[in-house]
C-alpha cells in the first residue's frame, strides 16, 4: 500500500453501524511511498502515524491541469 501527502485516507467501519474514518497524508515516513503514514483526521483534526490494515483504502490525489 502506497500513498503520497496530499491522497486521502478512508477507514471502513468494522461493525453495522459504525462510521467511516477520513484523513488526508500529511506526510510518507517510509520508504518509496510505503507506511507508515502521519495522517490528519477530518473529525477532529488529530494527527497520527498510521500503520494501514485491511480495513484502509487510499483515495490518491488527482494532478491538477
Amino acid at each position: 500500500m502506497k500513498a503520497k501527502v496530499g491522497d486521502q485516507i478512508v477507514v471502513k467501519g468494522h461493525t453495522v453501524g459504525d462510521r467511516e474514518r477520513h484523513g488526508e497524508v500529511l506526510e510518507v515516513v517510509g520508504d518509496q511511498g510505503e507506511p507508515p503514514f502521519r495522517i490528519r483526521w477530518s473529525d477532529d483534526d488529530h494527527e497520527t502515524l498510521l500503520y494501514p490494515g485491511p480495513d484502509v483504502v487510499i483515495e490518491h490525489k488527482t494532478a491538477k491541469r
